[in-house]
């Protein structure tokens, strides 16, 4: 065996320190060097700073990397992205390349694969790309609204300040204190009368209820058809009665109707009161009596 000199084991070292950097490097970046991989190409009109190495996903996963972008000046208006898929991968017809600006301001590639299991992309083809700009454009959107709303955002605060700047809050938020108390007081007051007296009152009711029940009992043992057929009886006498004393054929129905008897009865009660009043008055007149026998003369 041949003395390998110092400097050729440094040389050796400083290689192999080298290949391992390399590998390293890319290892970082996403290339794997000695994994076997398939190149796809996509074009867009924008790449909104998407820069070689970066990862490229399906469904989540990530599934490779962007290898080269360079622009197409044999037709402006393209830019032509090289990425590096895992050869597994297979890309359907349909499917389509799609950069997302993320919300920290990064951009990532996202392979949006079609449900075609017939046709599929060679290793090489181009791959229709688009563009969603997500919630960065969402906000672009928003952003002249809300340059629209500032003056009159800026006029409510104005607004708001004069209201809170008034020295009759503190006495209206005073009010609204003693509002509140005296709310929890009238609530206390009817949290007691629904413990209290809306037993006692339901049980009242309950009672009130049941006497009504027993007086409706009571009224259906009535026998409505006799009562009613003694009314009708009681009314037919009355009309009797009634037809009697309007009838001259009876010494009540003259006395109702004749004048004549009537003025004689009165006729005879005040001579009869005349009689008796004259009788008070003289009564030796109509008794004579006296000791000895003799009459009065």
């Amino acid at each position: 065996m041949k003395y390998i000199t110092k400097e050729v084991r440094i040389g050796i070292t400083g290689i192999i320190a080298l290949c391992v950097l390399i590998y390293g490097i890319n290892w970082l970046k996403g290339i794997h060097m000695f994994q076997p991989s398939s190149y796809f190409y996509a074009k867009f009109e924008n790449v909104n700073g998407l820069t070689k190495s970066s990862p490229v996903f399906a469904d989540g996963v990530r599934v490779g990397i962007v290898r080269d972008i360079y622009y197409d000046y044999a037709k402006p208006g393209n830019v032509v992205v090289q990425v590096e898929l895992d050869t597994e991968l297979r890309i359907p017809k349909g499917s389509s390349a799609e950069l997302v600006s993320e919300l920290m301001g990064g951009v990532r590639m996202n392979i949006l694969l079609a449900n075609n299991p017939r046709e599929k992309y060679a290793v090489g083809d181009t791959i229709p790309g688009t563009l969603n700009n997500g919630m960065m454009e969402s906000a672009a959107k928003l952003i002249p609204k809300v340059e629209e709303m500032l003056p009159k955002l800026d006029s409510i605060l104005i607004s708001l300040n004069n209201i809170l700047g008034d020295k009759s809050i503190p006495a209206t938020l005073h009010s609204i204190e003693k509002t509140t108390a005296n709310l929890a007081v009238v609530s206390s007051q009817v949290k007691g009368l629904l413990s209290n007296d809306i037993p006692q009152l339901t049980s009242k009711l309950n009672t009130i209820g049941d006497n009504f029940v027993a007086i409706s009992g009571n009224l259906k043992e009535i026998d409505y058809a006799a009562t009613f057929k003694k009314i009708d009886e009681t009314l037919a006498n009355v009309k009797i009665l009634t037809e009697k004393l309007n009838s001259k054929d009876n010494t009540i129905g003259l006395l109702f109707n004749d004048p004549t008897l009537y003025n004689n009865l009165n006729a005879t009660t005040e001579n009869a009161a005349s009689l008796l009043e004259d009788l008070k008055e003289h009564p030796k007149r109509y008794v004579h009596f006296s000791l000895f026998g003799k009459k009065d003369k």
